[in-house]
């Protein structure tokens, strides 16, 4: 077996808990993963309900399959070791690097292995760390801001901030899970996670024991944003979007790689891009999304 953990192969539910202290009746109670993804769940703290994180608005899982500002699914693969812009607004540029390997599929297995985001003057970069053998006591994300590594000490709760970048960072477990906050612009909860033995089976991945992909799970949750965003995810909040995916396939696909590809990770050069660029006051529309 490769790339195999007790924790990943464990046929029995994780649990997980709402980490807000602002909700007393249910802050800290631990409940049963869902069936629908019993190793990797949220807690909502309102409903104090667990729930599948990657079936949510935002969400950026498994080969890479997004869920849409308006709640559509849909995968883009990309192409491995390359680097495509997610969301492209005034304010924020998200970019994502993929890695992967070839298939005799036609196209590429890829995955999501770190993102760079471009906010004011700063950029964060939030990865995991290249491993051959999964292990889950063993933190394999690597946070940097601004070129500096940001260390979060290895306990719950635990928090670092950068008041100059309005930045709060909280692990939600005590390795491979943060959550990752700027004021005013956006959220993110990150996961590291590998490809499983079991995964590697079902899909045909054919991972061997040199590298188990670790890669991020992401959900994404921006406070507002102009009516021109774009970018792979971005383009799914505005209010006007239609999605040209084919809803009736096994894998409906969003296609556009050329115009989304960026140079690397903290290039805000896609032929999309909407960084930097001024909005009217009279014309900014602002659209907040309700992920809780």
């Amino acid at each position: 077996m490769v790339c195999l953990s007790l924790m990943c192969s464990n046929i029995f539910a994780r649990k997980a808990a709402c980490h807000n202290p602002l909700f007393g009746n249910c802050y800290g109670i631990l409940h049963t993963c869902p069936a629908g993804c019993p190793e990797l769940c949220e807690v909502d703290c309102r409903l104090c309900k667990p729930y599948c994180a990657c079936d949510r608005p935002g969400a950026v899982c498994q080969d890479p399959r997004f869920i849409g500002g308006d709640g559509i699914m849909f995968y883009f693969h990309g192409k491995k070791d390359k680097d495509f812009c997610l969301l492209s607004d005034s304010d924020i540029h998200i970019n994502g690097h993929f890695i992967g390997k070839s298939s005799n599929k036609g196209r590429d297995f890829t995955w999501v292995q770190a993102i760079g985001i471009l906010f004011g003057s700063h950029q964060l970069y939030i990865g995991a760390q290249k491993v051959a053998k999964w292990e889950e006591s063993t933190d394999n994300m690597l946070i940097k801001l601004d070129g500096k590594h940001i260390t979060v000490p290895i306990s719950e709760g635990q928090t670092r901030r950068s008041q100059e970048a309005r930045l709060n960072i909280q692990r939600e477990a005590e390795t491979n899970k943060v959550r990752v906050k700027v004021e005013g612009l956006f959220e993110i909860a990150a996961r590291v996670v590998p490809i499983t033995w079991e995964e590697s089976k079902v899909h045909g991945y054919d991972v061997t024991q040199d590298n188990c992909f670790a890669h991020l799970e992401l959900n994404f949750k921006f406070d507002s944003l102009s009516v021109m965003v774009d970018g792979v995810l971005g383009q799914t909040y505005r209010l006007n979007y239609t999605s040209r995916v084919k809803m009736a396939a096994a894998m409906p696909i969003m296609g556009g790689a050329d115009k989304f590809a960026s140079s690397h990770l903290f290039a805000a050069d896609c032929v999309v891009s909407k960084f930097g660029i001024m909005k009217g006051g009279s014309s900014r529309e602002q659209r907040s999304t309700v992920m809780k």
